[in-house]
């Protein structure tokens, strides 16, 4: 997109028609086979089949056929509502600050501990070149605030993943439109390779998913050539992994199997859609949390397998964990 585009106020409200499915991606192959691309699409995919899954996707309704039912795609769902109180900040350093509110409006106090935190917050950019992981900290009156670096202008999202600490609640993951105001061209989607680099460490992405059934990921480790076989756990695991589909957002938190502490991490995913994501896996290592991102095209009929490796320095923003 050569003509910038002006973002303002409330801007990231026009980048997308949300879907009712979300996953990893699905088809037949390798993970990482080249799909028509859909970078930029806001046109949402339904969502086939059925099958189990780990960890936390949304519950604001079930997919078509059975499937599991999207995340992030709503800013109310089950009587919750995240709230932005900064739904602009500037380009670079800054703080958000949010709530979730019960059906009365009231800030929720009250939430379950999973995975070390009552609550994990994703903030990404519409064109999935920038991912934070952020770690708030509640106030007593339910507000949450976390510092947040976000490099540019240009439309993003935040995602609230969290279970009410009320009898029979379930996790619910909430989505909501955050801007940074400022001439914004979205940036072309990396191309979907199997490997990444971060600070020096290569990370493989191996494994099949096809729609409707589960399918296993593996992420493998190494650093200098060598595998990395002393993972630290990070929030109680040796992983984490957050997938987002391009277009819409849909959400997929999932979390390891059991194993570790490296080099191999291995993930449970059902895949609903066919469709390009951006995976981000979140490891640490010699006391740093890092994050490895993929790009994911799966579903084309006659994909071919992925191209050789990206060369390390891609114009891609890392994960941040700011606590």
């Amino acid at each position: 997109m050569n003509t910038g585009v002006k973002i303002t106020v409330f801007a990231a409200a026009l980048a997308a028609t949300f879907g009712t499915a979300y996953g990893v991606g699905a088809g037949v192959g390798p993970v990482g086979e080249p799909a028509k691309p859909a970078h930029g699409a806001h046109a949402a995919q339904a969502s086939a089949g059925s099958g189990p899954q780990a960890g936390h996707g949304g519950h604001d309704g079930a997919a078509a056929q059975g499937g599991p039912a999207a995340g992030g795609l709503q800013v109310s769902e089950g009587g919750y509502t995240l709230s932005l109180d900064t739904p602009s900040v500037a380009a670079g350093r800054g703080e958000l600050r949010f709530s979730v509110k019960d059906a009365e409006g009231r800030k929720v106090t009250g939430y379950k501990t999973e995975h070390g935190k009552e609550l994990h917050f994703i903030v990404a950019s519409r064109d999935l070149t920038v991912y934070r992981h952020l770690h708030p900290v509640r106030a007593q009156d339910g507000t949450w605030s976390a510092p947040v670096d976000l490099p540019a202008a240009g439309a993003y999202k935040a995602f609230a993943d969290f279970a009410p600490d009320v009898p029979g609640a379930k996790n619910v993951t909430l989505g909501a439109d955050l801007s940074v105001p400022g001439a914004y061209a979205p940036a072309p989607m990396p191309p979907a390779v199997n490997t990444a680099e971060v600070d020096g460490y290569q990370v493989a992405l191996g494994g099949t998913l096809d729609p409707g059934k589960a399918g296993e990921l593996k992420l493998t480790v190494s650093k200098d050539g060598k595998p990395v076989t002393n993972l630290e756990p990070y929030l109680g695991a040796y992983g984490h992994l957050v997938a987002l589909r391009d277009g819409d957002l849909a959400y997929l938190h999932v979390h390891p199997n059991e194993g570790g502490p490296g080099p191999d991490v291995s993930f449970t995913a059902t895949a609903p859609s066919a469709g390009t994501y951006r995976l981000f896996l979140d490891f640490q290592h010699e006391g740093k949390v890092r994050t490895a991102a993929f790009t994911v095209n799966v579903g084309g009929v006659g994909a071919k397998p992925a191209a050789a490796p990206a060369a390390p320095g891609a114009p891609e923003e890392s994960g941040d964990h700011s606590h």
